[in-house]
């Protein structure tokens, strides 16, 4: 029963962990490899207005997450204006308020967008009622509307195939009756009112164009057609159906992309620019509103998030050190120690680290000798070495600095009370054992110190542990596999040689 429960445990730990990893990767867009790129799109609205002289007001809807794109920064530029951001009815927009302005007025609003083929669309606000009455027209644009209506339908089956079909009749060559709806009316606002006159639910949505490097672009109108259950968009001057890959939605359920109050001549107009950005930085410029991805580490200060970066770490470096120990046989002084030494390679490099380490643990060696013959307690000696280890560290850097070695600066960063108890048992040990065994868990604790380095300072480990949380939980199902084995070390298969010699 305790072998069902331990691999029940197991089990557990590397199915949470996979899910967990899978959710940041699937959900978050989080990238697997440390140098990924993404591409973002950054757009500048420009509003234009002549101030009357008294008090303005100026409302511009804005985008929102779609089906493609995550809004990801947003930015604004208008001296002396109040700013507010609203939110009506699932529409967003930005409203600037001020008491008095006069003659020209510019204001600005820039958006970042990723590029996210995953990107959950924001839902649509619902369609707009039909009228139960039909649409009130004037003679004889009613007859028109009648004619081209009963035209549509009979060649359609559906509010999409019907939209198309109307589409029809207004392009290529239109016949007099839409010549003269097209006299009365603009194309969309047109066929919204004939797709609302037949019952069908419609309304007019704006749309964006990306194209890198353009500059002075508008917005061009689209429509956004209902059938009780999906909604698509249907461009009014071809018929085509579906949302083009390029088309960013911009304020899409507001009645108006622009309003201004206190203003007249008023314009927006549109610039934007490609260029690709690292992953990692896109996903963390996400909004607010992604609440599981703030409940990680990176929601955390930058101070605290370079700290985790590094203790993210040292699971690696324990999972080399069971490996390296359980399988291999490979003796250490001290379990964990190499670990450590590890964490101290990756501030002062592996060259220097290894240098360094061989001087203090040397020097410490032969201090620890003339200690032994004072016959001191146990923790009077420690100390005596934990002194001991600070002054040559102390001494070291000094001499380094005197002599340009910049790097040797960096030995400071050595756990100074970790190398005063490998001092001592390394001294102890060489007093019962003799100078071999000292030698044979010095070199096996500094090369798996080495190892453990390697590992955890590659650049793909260093981005995984960071950014997948559940990563740990798959560590910790790997090492609890190990700590079961029974059977051989790797190393102590030398003991049966002569067997397979005979």
């Amino acid at each position: 029963m305790s072998r069902i429960s331990f691999y029940g445990l197991v089990g557990l730990l590397l199915l949470a962990g996979i899910a967990l990893t899978l959710y940041r990767h699937l959900a978050f867009d989080v990238p697997w490899s440390p140098g990924e790129q993404r591409q973002v799109w950054e757009v500048e609205a420009q509003v234009n207005f002549i101030a009357d002289g008294g008090p303005a007001k100026v409302e511009l809807a804005l985008p929102a997450d779609q089906q493609g794109y995550r809004v990801l920064t947003e930015n604004t530029a208008s001296s002396g204006y109040g700013l507010s951001f609203l939110r009506d009815q699932g529409a967003r927009h930005a409203q600037w308020a001020i008491r008095k302005a006069a003659g020209a007025q510019r204001l600005y609003y820039s958006v970042q967008v990723l590029v996210d083929p995953g990107a959950r669309a924001t839902p649509p606000p619902p369609p707009p009622p039909v009228r139960e009455s039909p649409v009130a027209w004037e003679p004889p644009y009613d007859t028109a509307a009648r004619e081209i209506i009963d035209q549509a339908w009979r060649h359609s089956a559906d509010p999409f195939t019907f939209a198309h079909r109307l589409v029809e009749r207004f392009t290529d060559t239109p016949g007099e009756n839409a010549r003269l709806l097209l006299t009365q009316y603009d194309r969309a606002t047109l066929l919204v009112r004939l797709l609302n006159q037949a019952g069908v639910a419609a309304r007019q949505v704006s749309g964006l164009s990306l194209e890198d490097g353009r500059r002075r672009q508008h917005l061009t109108p689209w429509l956004a057609v209902f059938d009780g259950r999906e909604r698509i968009l249907v461009d009014p001057v071809t018929g085509q159906r579906g949302r083009p890959d390029n088309l960013l939605l911009w304020g899409a359920g507001s009645p108006a992309v622009l309003e201004v109050q206190g203003g007249s001549r008023s314009q927006v107009s549109f610039s934007m620019i490609r260029h690709n950005e690292p992953a990692a930085v896109a996903v963390r410029n996400q909004q607010a509103d992604d609440t599981l991805l703030n409940f990680s580490i990176h929601s955390l200060p930058l101070e605290e998030q370079s700290l985790f970066k590094t203790i993210l770490l040292i699971p690696i470096g324990a999972l080399v050190v069971v490996i390296l120990r359980v399988l291999i046989g490979i003796k250490t002084s001290g379990t964990f120690m190499p670990v450590l030494i590890a964490l101290a390679f990756i501030q002062t490099s592996l060259p220097t680290g290894v240098v360094g380490f061989l001087l203090v643990v040397a020097v410490g060696l032969v201090i620890r000798s003339y200690l032994s013959y004072l016959n001191l307690l146990l923790v009077a000696r420690v100390s005596a070495v934990i002194i001991t280890v600070i002054a040559i560290i102390s001494l070291f850097s000094v001499l380094a600095y005197r002599m340009g070695l910049n790097a040797g600066l960096t030995i400071t960063f050595f756990p100074m009370i970790i190398l005063s108890w490998t001092i001592e048992r390394m001294s102890i040990l060489w007093e019962e054992e003799g100078p071999r065994e000292v030698l044979i868990q010095g070199g096996g604790s500094l090369l798996t110190a080495v190892l453990a380095f390697l590992a955890m300072n590659n650049p793909w480990v260093r981005h995984l542990t960071f950014n997948f949380i559940g990563l740990q939980l798959i560590l910790m199902a790997l090492i609890l596999m190990l700590g079961n084995y029974t059977g051989y070390r790797l190393l102590e298969l030398r003991r049966f040689k002569p067997l397979a010699e005979d």
